[in-house]
Formats: structure tokens, sequence, C-alpha cells
């Protein structure tokens, strides 16, 4: 039988809201047991039940936005539907996916629960049902919901087996997987206390606790306390969890279910039938009892269950071991979750073994006797139990009122491999095992509105804070696995989680904090911008290859293919940090190389450009970027004019000149021996010739006010002393295709059409002056740039664009902006380019040792919507005297409630079926036409929404929430609003139903239509 891994999991407890609240609890022996809550039922109407129960505080908050749905559906909802969605979420996270990655995928969702009480408070009295009540009401739809909301398209069911319903969820959940019907599973159960109901069943039963606590195993046992909360597991299996490095909480080796058949009593226990299960789940797992050190037994503390489960565990485990066997039930500290006991007991185990310890059992200092633990070869814990080393088998029971039994068997996890280290070159100076202490990583963080950011940002800080110092590299990686993929996008670079903390703090300090970004609709069309001669200085991106494995590699690469022509390493040349960079022989091979490597380096990130532009020696980067030239061939290239260049005389600069082209053509004429070079922009020249006539021309242009300063070149460029190198260009029989990306050619001063990157276009490209303005111009005119990526050793190809005004509404980006930039700025530039849009391939900004997985902080989700949880009575009880539905007992009194949950003016609707609390009244609309008015009336009395949400630009699917069921209920209500336009049928509506706006405006075509 194939072992399943357990990789993620979430829960929220009585006195304890999350899985590290949840251990904290079992830890310190918790009791989460406390009184009823004012706002379920009053325990005085209902003597013999206990006052006293496990509570969730917030069973009522959901947060209906998130999940694009309306506040009248999300009143309608079972409370039981509302807590699987959030739990679903964070438990998909907390298996290092981000949970929007698994839409489309063959995910399964098996989930327990019992009863159905909600389906009978809200739909008990016919008049008042409607369709949001009835898919509401539903113990189908509680894992139908989830499927349907992360578009999952696997296994989807609920189960009730009463008390053994969520283990069972999780025992069908590993069958789907072996089977191969799935490849990841949610799994799990939820319950929630609606009604007194059950718990008068179990007082006439004689099975409730007088204090309402289980006391499992206790000589104070006296019957079951009820609870309630909501866990979830995410199931995949082992070898798929191993292969793509998953953390593994625990391993499922196999589980088995049964049932009683026919006992002395549909209601009561079987030994004989426990104990077979027992065995079963051993036979299927492949071990035998003596291996398990510990059971999470059902335990519910009542006399009969306790003696009939102990004598059926002795029977089995009661054989030759070393040590008793550990008994604990986790009913002891939550009582007894229902439908959702047995995922309770199974993360209590799952944790146990991941923490290696197993937390004391409540009640153990008081051990019932009659139950012969010792004799059975178990004991209860009355301290925590240190696990050994090496790999530990622990079990779980639960067994349903109605006879259906499970056990599961579960293991700790096997030791992760070891992450292989990148380790630098033979031959490279700059020495870079990875990981290296301090490299810089993205943390990203997603969320669905500029609000959710703000909490979320404060949330991460706070975990961030709470860490040890260290390094922040795992964490972001981790972020960039989970914490994308929602519309609002945050992301910022850090070194170490202090100054990650930091900065989490200020961006939620911030309205929209800089770092972050609202929903970016499309990716980033991203240009490359390769710079060209006069940017190369000693050490050049030193600092980049020390920080980034990726660079390192790309440059070794193309040092390699540079090599054989060149004779010698360029890498050391530009790592070196001497003078030789500058000359001939390696300028131009070091420029290319930086380039390339470059450009590589963001491909490699997912940065892929939409159009490619170089200027002068740039534009060889450019075209090996845009496919036109491979590697080798460019390289070859490259090196053959560096060696031409290096064998003319010296004594040429080049002049960057502050001024136009027509200006500077009047000085030109008394220097004939000077040449334009490059027009890079209505005041951007640059001038060519001998050094001497152009120290005179920067004399003469500083009088005039106009500012010129000389660029670091050893030779005068594109001007008539290197007319010997683009002759020999021209001889040079050149491998070239065309160019599989837009190509703005600078020697064209457009865009490439079919003209050939041959001998001949490097020769006119090396002697004629470089038009780089009008390339750009046509680049941005053509291909609509969001962003302009330099990729060079320094600026300067950004400001000239910006003077030129070819930048305006765009973002430059710079990976390597001069001499100290590490990977920080590689980092700050896919970060930027991910707020806006790009879906980086995050793996490859890291090293391997960085990859790994670290628990975050879960989503924490808008706890300001509250609906209610409950309806006490044979009927439904108002939430308002005010707005009190015909027939109806008075309700009891209730706190103010929040504006945003008041529904429109439906009825029968939900503030007179008590089912949400009400609001003010509603504000007129006004500056609306009466079509306008009409719809907003008409979209607020379907979804429930404050009027004040409901914008022209609002979209029905995304931001309202509606669905098939609520437009046919819109536009029964528009008709009746506008009789005007008759009836409109489906086909005519749907393509209106963008937005708010878009119908209205349809809608005002037909009642003008009718009146012409």
């Amino acid at each position: 039988m194939e072992d399943i891994a357990i990789v993620g999991l979430d829960c929220a407890f009585p006195g304890a809201a999350d899985a590290d609240a949840y251990w904290d609890l079992l830890m310190r022996g918790g009791d989460a047991i406390g009184s009823v809550p004012a706002r379920r039922w009053d325990p005085d109407d209902f003597p013999g039940v206990p006052g006293a129960g496990g509570f969730l505080d917030d069973a009522d908050v959901f947060d209906a936005d998130f999940f694009s749905v309306s506040p009248r559906e999300a009143a309608a909802m079972d409370p039981h539907h509302r807590l699987l969605l959030h739990s679903a979420w964070r438990a998909l996270e907390d298996s290092g996916r981000a949970p929007g990655d698994l839409a489309g995928s063959d995910t399964g969702v098996f989930v327990g629960m019992m009863g159905g009480e909600w389906g009978r408070l809200t739909m008990g009295t016919p008049a008042r049902a409607t369709p949001q009540l009835g898919a509401g009401s539903s113990n189908g739809m509680a894992a139908n919901r989830i499927s349907y909301h992360f578009n999952l398209t696997g296994p989807s069911l609920a189960v009730d087996t009463a008390c053994s319903s969520s283990l069972v969820a999780v025992h069908l959940a590993a069958g789907a997987l072996r089977a191969g019907e799935c490849d990841t599973a949610l799994a799990g159960g939820v319950n929630v206390l609606l009604s007194p109901s059950l718990g008068l069943v179990y007082a006439q039963m004689g099975l409730a606790a007088s204090d309402g606590r289980c006391k499992p195993f206790s000589a104070d046992a006296d019957g079951i306390g009820r609870s309630e909360g909501v866990g979830l597991v995410v199931l995949r299996r082992l070898s798929d969890a191993v292969a793509d490095g998953q953390r593994i909480y625990a391993v499922l080796r196999g589980s088995a279910v049964n049932q009683d058949g026919r006992s002395n009593g549909v209601t009561a226990p079987n030994r004989w039938s426990q104990q077979a299960v027992v065995q079963a789940a051993y036979r299927r797992a492949g071990i035998t009892p003596d291996q398990v050190a510990f059971v999470e037994a059902h335990g519910t503390g009542t006399v009969l269950g306790d003696t009939i489960e102990c004598a059926a565990l002795g029977s089995v485990h009661g054989v030759p071991r070393p040590s008793p066997c550990a008994l604990g039930s986790v009913k002891g500290n939550l009582g007894h979750l229902e439908g959702a006991a047995g995922i309770a007991a199974l993360i209590k185990t799952a944790l146990a073994l991941h923490h290696r310890v197993v937390p004391a059992s409540r009640f153990a200092d008081r051990e019932n006797p009659q139950l012969q633990l010792a004799a059975r070869g178990m004991r209860l814990l009355k301290s925590p139990l240190r696990l050994p080393a090496g790999e530990t088998v622990a079990a779980v029971s639960s067994f349903g009122m109605g006879g259906t039994n499970t056990h599961a068997v579960l293991a700790t996890a096997p030791r992760p491999a070891v992450s292989r280290s990148y380790a630098a070159p033979a031959g490279a100076s700059v020495a870079g095992a990875a990981p290296r202490s301090g490299e810089t990583g993205v943390f990203t963080l997603s969320a669905d509105t500029p609000e959710a950011l703000r909490r979320n940002l404060l949330a991460q800080a706070e975990d961030v804070a709470g860490r040890p110092p260290g390094d922040a590299a795992r964490l972001c990686w981790s972020s960039n696995r989970i914490k994308t993929g929602l519309p609002y996008r945050f992301a910022v670079t850090a070194r170490d989680s202090a100054e990650l903390a930091d900065a989490l703090r200020g961006a939620a300090a911030d309205d929209l904090p800089a770092t972050a970004a609202p929903r970016p609709w499309a990716r980033p069309v991203v240009a490359f911008l390769f710079t060209g001669q006069g940017s190369v200085h000693a050490g050049m991106t030193a600092p980049l290859y020390r920080d980034s494995p990726l660079y390192r590699r790309h440059l070794d690469e193309v040092d390699a293919a540079l090599a054989p022509h060149l004779g010698a390493s360029v890498r050391e040349v530009i790592l070196g940090g001497g003078e030789r960079v500058h000359e001939p022989a390696f300028a131009q091979p070091a420029l290319f190389a930086v380039g390339c490597a470059l450009a590589r380096t963001l491909a490699a990130l997912g940065v892929t450009p939409a159009a490619v532009l170089g200027h002068s020696l740039g534009e060889y980067a450019a075209a090996v970027t845009a496919g036109a030239l491979d590697l080798d061939e460019a390289a070859r290239l490259v090196v053959r004019r560096a060696a031409v260049l290096r064998d003319l005389p010296h004594g040429g600069g080049m002049l960057a000149v502050r001024a136009g082209a027509e200006p500077v053509a009047e000085l030109l004429a008394g220097e004939p021996e000077v040449r334009i070079a490059a027009l890079n922009g209505p005041s951007d020249t640059v001038l060519s010739g001998p050094r001497e006539a152009l120290s005179r021309l920067e004399r003469a242009l500083g009088a005039h006010g106009v500012d010129a300063r000389p660029l670091d070149v050893t030779h005068a460029f594109h001007a008539p002393p290197t007319a010997p190198m683009a002759e020999a260009l021209r001889e040079e029989s050149v491998q070239a295709t065309a160019p599989t990306l837009p190509f703005a050619s600078t020697r064209y001063g457009r865009m490439l059409r079919e003209e050939p990157l041959d001998g001949a276009y490097w020769a006119d490209q090396a002697a004629q002056p470089v038009l780089f303005d009008a390339a750009l111009g046509a680049l941005v005119a053509e291909t609509f740039p969001t962003h302009l990526l330099e990729i060079g050793p320094r600026p300067q190809l950004l400001p000239l664009a910006g003077r030129a005004g070819h930048a305006a509404g765009l973002e430059g980006l710079h990976p390597a902006p001069g001499p100290e930039a590490t990977g920080r700025e590689l980092a700050e530039t896919v970060a930027a380019l991910h707020r806006a849009g790009l879906d980086p391939v995050w793996d490859a900004l890291y090293a391997p040792g960085h990859r790994a997985a670290e628990r975050l902080r879960p989503y924490v989700f808008c706890a300001d919507h509250h609906y209610w949880d409950r309806q006490s009575g044979p009927a439904p009880a108002p939430a308002s005297a005010t707005r009190q539905h015909p027939g109806t007992p008075s309700p009891e009194p209730h706190p103010p409630t929040r504006p945003e949950h008041a529904p429109g003016p439906e009825k029968p609707g939900l503030v007179e079926t008590g089912l949400v609390e009400p609001g003010p009244a509603e504000p007129e609309l006004t500056e609306a036409g009466p079509v306008l008015a009409a719809v907003v009336d008409a979209v607020v009395e379907v979804g429930g929404h404050p009027r004040e949400r409901v914008l022209r630009e609002a979209r029905f699917y995304e931001d309202l929430g509606f669905d098939s069921v609520m437009i046919m209920q819109l536009k029964s209500r528009v008709e009746s609003r506008l009789p005007q336009i008759g009836e409109v049928s489906v086909q005519q509506l749907l393509p209106a139903l963008r937005s708010v706006g878009t119908l209205a405006d349809f809608l005002d075509d037909m009642v003008m239509a009718g009146a012409a």
C-alpha cells in the first residue's frame, strides 16, 4: 500500500485559532471548554443540557468578498461551508502551494460533517425558502463549494458517518490518491453547534457530561461534552511529496473502515468490530501492534464507550512489548467535535510526530482502574512523551454513533534529502559556493484588496519579527511559492529577517506601498536596451557574480564562447578589477559578455523581452537575445571587431553634448575631422574625432552654455578613423537569421524589416552614426512597452530615453546599475516586474540550499463581516424588532450591526428570517439616471450589497459574487422596475453583464428604442 504524506494542515478549534495555538493548547494541557455564548442559546431554556461546551470565538465570521460571495448568499450559507472555505485556503498555503496554482487540477475534496441542522433551521418554513438557502443548507455542498471556488476538478464529496465522518473522509481521500483519481487531496471535517438539540439527545440517552467536559479514561468520566471546530489536511502520495520537496508532517501508512453490523443497538459501540478495524489497519500499513508507540483514541469519556474501546485496544496491543503503548484523547482538551472529532485527533497525532513529542493527557492523574490499562499494555501520559530518533508509528481511532469505525496508522516523516550547493567553476576568480549568508531574496505577498494587503503585511511582519535572526532567503523563496496569485501584489527585497520585518512594517503603514501594486491585469511588456561603448569599468558586475549563482553560470557560458577566439578568459579580466578591461582587445568582448550574461540571467528568471535595442556594440548582445545570431557566432564577430580595433592607431575620442544635431552642426563646420557619431535624443548628441578637435569643441560649446563631456573610449568610433574596422567586418561571412523578436535597429533608426544582419550590416553599423533616438521612438510606438530594462554595467540609455521623452509613463529598470551593484539590484528588478504582473521563475533567483520550505503565517481573512451562525427555537428568530417578520416572536437583544451586512428589501429576506443582521436605512442614489438607479436597486435587492458598493464599474461575477441563479433573479427584478422594456431574453442580457454600467447602458438603449 502506497504511503500518503500529510503536507499541509489547518485548524480552528475552541481556544486555538490555528495549528500553532492548537499545539500550544495541547502541550500545556489546556482546557478549551467554556460557557455557551449568548448568541447561541440560553442554557436556562434547556434544562438537562450542560451550560458549557467548546465554542469558536468567530464561527459567524466570513470573508465573503474574498470568495466573491454576495452578502445575501453568505448569510444563507451554512456556517460549516464558510469555515471550510477559510480553512481550505490556509491548509493549501501550509502545504507550500499558492492555492490558485491548483486551479483546474484534479485535486480532490473530502469533507466529514454530521447532522444537517442548518437546513432544518432555515428551510423549516417553506415560504421562506430561497435558492441561496437551498444551496446553503446542503451537506453535500460543503465539499462542492471548495471545489467550485478553488476550481478543483477531482472527486468532491461530503461524508456523514456521525462522529467518525472526518477520519473516514481522510481514509477515502487516501484511497483516491492511491487509485490515481487525484494527485492532491483536501480532507477533514467541520462541526458547528447551531442549537442545543443534539445535546438534548445526549442528555436523554444519559450520555451528557454534567459539566460539559469529556474526561477520557478517567475515573471521573461521566459523558460527552460537545464542541465545534474545523480541520483540514492536504494529502499527497509520499513519492510525489518527496519529489516536490514539500514539508511532510507525518505519513499515513494505512487505514481501515468497518461497521458494527447488527450488535446490541444501532447507537451502541461494538468491541469486536473496533478490534477488527484496528487489526485491518495494521495489516494494510504493514506493521505489528508492538511497533505502535501511541494511540490517539476515540475516547469520548462515556463509561460504556471507554470500557469497550480499551478492551478492543488491549486485545490488540496487549502483546509483549518493551514499554506500554501510550493512550490519549484530545477530547479531554477540546470536547467532542462530533463530525470533526477524527480530524482533530489526526492533526494532533501529525503534530506530535512532527515535533517528536506526545502531549500529556488531561485527566491522566485520575485513571479509571476498571479499564485495566497496564494489564492491557497501555498507559495514560501524565507528562509529555519524547519520541526517540528514527521512525515512530502512531494510530488514530474514530467511531461513529451508527457503528462506522475507522482506524489510521501514521508514522514520522522520512528525513529530507540534503540539497546540493552550487560551486563556482574551476578557474573563476570569485569563489561562490552557495548558499551564501545574506543572499538577497524577494519576499512576495498578495491579497484581494489594499486593506487585505495591509492586514497581511502586518501579520507577516509580526511573524517574521518573532523568528530567530537570520537569513531571509528561505522565507522569501517560500513566499514566492505560496503568497502569490491574488490581485494586489507586494514584493520587497531583503537579506535578513530583521530587514524584512522592518520592510513589512513600513509597507503596512503606507496607504498603498511603493512596493505594492494594484491588480496587474496583464503581464508587463518589457523592452531590453543594451548599453554600448563608454560603459565599461574595472570589476564591472563582480559583486553580482559573487552574489548570484545564476549570473555566474551565464557569464561563465559567454566567457567559454569567447575564449577560443580571444585566447584568454574575459571573465578573469572583468572580475580581476584591473585596467586591462579598458584595453581594445578586451573592452568590447567584456561589454558583450556582460550584456549577454545579464540578458540570459533575466530570461532564466522568466523576464522575456517583447523587443530589443542595442546601442552601438550593444547591438551584438541584442541580436543574440533576439535569436538572430547564436552565441558562438556573435562571440566570433565581437572578438574580430576588437582585434581589428586593437591594430588601429590611438588618438581619437568621443564627446557627449547636451544639444541637438542642428546647433552642433554649425560648430562642426570648423572641425572637418569631427563627425556626429550618435543621435541619442533631441538634446543628446555624441561627436567623434581627434581628441584635440574635440577639446576645442568642448570649450566652444561651454562658451555657449552647452554641457559637454568626454567619453571614456580608446578610439573615435563611428567616424573615419575606424573605417578599417568596418571594412574588415564587411568581408566577414556571417551566419545570421531573421530575429524572432521585434528588433529596433540603431543603424536604420527604425524597426528592422527584411534587412539581413550580414557582414554589410555590421560594417555599416560600425561606421555610420548610431540612431538611438529614432530607433527607440519606433520601438515604443510599435511595441508599446510598459518597462524599459537597460542591460549593461551602468545606466546610460535610460537617462537618454527619459530626456528624449520616450519613457513617459514607462518604468525604467536596471539589474546592474554601477560598480557597487550586487544581487539586490537584480532581485529588485524582478520584484518590480512581479508587482507589474510578471510571474517569475522564482527558483532561479536562489541557490539550491535556500530553496527549502519555511512555514509562513497563513492568509489573514477579513473579520469584519459577521453572519448569524444559528437559529434558535422551532422557527427562525428575527434579528431586529424593528424589522420583524410577521408572526415571529420577539428577538433577543444583539449588539449594533455593521451597515455593510444589511440586505436589500426582498421579502421574505434574510433580515426578516434572522439570517443576517439589519443595517441602517439605505441612502438614496443621487446623480444617476432612472435606468441606472433601477439596476442598482435590483442588484442591492438580489445580492444584499450595501448601495455604496454597487458602482458603475462593479463587475457582476468577480466583484458582486453573482451566479446564474442570481442573474435570473436580477432579470426578473429589472423587468419589474422597467416595464417599458418588456421581457428581456437571457441571450440578450448575457453580453451586457460585464458590469453594472454596461447593463444599465444596454437597458437604457432598450428604453430609448422603445420610446422611438
